[in-house]
């Protein structure tokens, strides 16, 4: 999170958490993306097993494009990239997936971009002491299906000289682009009535720390302000303690709580910024906008939705008409929310402000840099799913015939 000073400092005061706030919205000249994949890994044969993480790990080649390797607690494989214009970020992370993918198919192992595992029950494989108090904190089933089953698109994008403008962007394109990008609709290998299970299983988590950041609207309105009362109504999750070890909080106590209460150890900048890692707002600022709504998409297909997610935030004239789109949905952002996880773009009011924001993205990729390959990509993608109003999610739920895999797992992806 964003550096701070004198971290073993107590906390004097809630000013303190609003300056932190403050940090957390820095205006920037430049104009990066940063890409975070999440992939759920599989047994080629046996797609029912649950992959140990070891033999993931003794696949996995060196990666050209410079991406950090990480997991999380269900043995999701991370592939984070470094920051970069949107052609050189998309070109860097597309030669780390394509090595990967290239190394773990002799090995027996196919990586799936989809928000929600379809087939296993959640298994945790890292018991890392962050992991344990997070498990005991979101308690089950939930927590385990967050932690071990979901899988993600994280689209990072630098604030820009008005910050407030991008914040609300990200915030009012998030039903659609989540429609558009739905990619989770099986669980158990059944439907489970929802296009995005996984914002799903989100919404059935502590809410305090997984809603929106709430605005205060009108003239003027400082986002920074906001994240700074979030940060203090939401509930502690755990507090370490001797080093790695984490304790739980488990009596609903939030950070404001701690900071008001006088008793025991008050809590210090390093507490602050350590309890900002674990809220999870489908928005997050850190400097930058995390980007945090979007389903795991096919390997061949997340780069769409980066180009399209980056087009509609950071470009202004594609903004003006894509946030024009969604002005319908405004009023109801909570019940749009919902809307997109469950209807994907077989809602009709989604699916128009999805075609009006996709010809605004198309229109805008030159300007920031996109060959026509990847034009062309949008276009394809508009074409197969926005047009037709069928997240991709509608095409996991058909079946198949003669396919020895299904599409959720194929190399070639949906047909």
């Amino acid at each position: 999170m964003i550096g701070l000073t004198a971290e073993g400092t107590p906390l004097l005061d809630a000013s303190e958490v609003a300056d932190f706030a403050r940090r957390c919205f820095r205006p920037s000249t430049a104009d990066l993306v940063g890409v975070e994949l999440e992939f759920l890994v599989f047994d080629s044969t046996e797609a029912h097993r649950h992959v140990p993480l070891a033999r993931v790990e003794r696949a996995l080649p060196a990666l050209p494009g410079g991406s950090r390797v990480t997991f999380e607690p269900g043995g999701q494989l991370e592939l984070s990239g470094p920051a970069g214009v949107l052609p050189d970020a998309l070109s860097r992370m597309e030669a780390d997936v394509t090595a990967v993918r290239d190394a773990l198919r002799p090995a027996g192992l196919a990586l799936a971009g989809v928000g929600l595992d379809p087939l296993r029950p959640a298994r945790r494989q890292l018991t890392l002491p962050r992991y344990e108090a997070m498990a005991e904190f979101l308690g089950v089933p939930y927590g385990p299906l967050m932690m071990c089953s979901t899988a993600s698109i994280q689209v990072n994008l630098d604030l820009g000289e008005r910050p407030s403008e991008r914040w609300e962007r990200a915030h009012a394109l998030g039903p659609v682009l989540m429609a558009a990008f739905a990619n989770s609709p099986l669980t158990g290998g059944r439907p489970s009535g929802w296009m995005s299970g996984r914002q799903a299983v989100w919404d059935h988590l502590d809410r305090s720390r997984t809603a929106p950041v709430p605005a205060s609207g009108g003239p003027g309105a400082d986002p920074a302000a906001d994240w700074a009362e979030y940060l203090l109504d939401a509930r502690l999750m755990l507090v370490r303690e001797d080093g790695e070890r984490c304790r739980p909080v488990r009596d609903g106590s939030t950070f404001r709580d701690w900071l008001d209460s006088g008793d025991g150890r008050r809590p210090t900048a390093a507490d602050l910024a350590y309890h900002a890692t674990t809220l999870f707002p489908p928005v997050r600022p850190r400097g930058w906008l995390e980007i945090r709504y979007l389903d795991a998409q096919h390997p061949a297909a997340w780069p769409v939705c980066v180009a399209v997610t980056h087009a509609l935030v950071a470009d202004d004239r594609a903004a003006g008409a894509a946030m024009a789109a969604v002005e319908p949905f405004a009023g109801s952002y909570q019940e749009s929310w919902g809307m997109a996880a469950r209807c994907g773009l077989a809602d009709p009011g989604l699916r128009r402000a999805a075609e009006t924001c996709f010809r605004a993205a198309l229109e805008a990729l030159p300007r920031l840099g996109a060959d026509a390959a990847l034009a062309g990509q949008v276009a394809a993608f508009a074409d197969r799913h926005v047009t037709t109003g069928r997240s991709p999610a509608a095409d996991l739920m058909v079946p198949a015939p003669g396919r020895c895999v299904p599409a959720w797992l194929s190399d070639e992806g949906p047909r």
